[in-house]
């Protein structure tokens, strides 16, 4: 396994065990490439996510990717971070006034 698919696979399983911290049942998904409509880090149900632990990262890209990837019952998602900095989440505008408002409905 090359070195940035170890640190993929790592901050893959770093996510997910952040997520579970916050009561999450996630798990690293199946690395298929997206061709199996698996996430990086499968649990959140209705959230594609696309994990990147990076120091450089191309945001377009990676939210194009989770576009492509998600299934049509989901809203794409980059969850991302560098060394020593917490965890960022990515969602275009729309995807956030909808997950927005169904909270202010809530």
């Amino acid at each position: 396994m090359t070195n940035s698919r170890q640190k993929g696979k790592r901050g893959e399983l770093e996510l997910a065990k952040k997520l579970r911290q916050y009561g999450y049942s996630c798990r690293r998904g199946q690395q298929y490439s997206g061709a199996n409509g698996d996430a990086d880090v499968i649990g959140l149900p209705g959230i594609h996510i696309e994990c990147k632990r990076v120091e450089k990262l191309n945001l377009q890209d990676a939210m194009n990717q989770a576009k492509r990837d998600k299934r049509d019952d989901e809203i794409p998602a980059v969850f991302h971070r560098k060394n020593n900095c917490e965890w960022l989440v990515t969602l275009t505008l729309d995807d956030f006034i909808k997950i927005y408002r169904e909270w202010e409905d809530w």
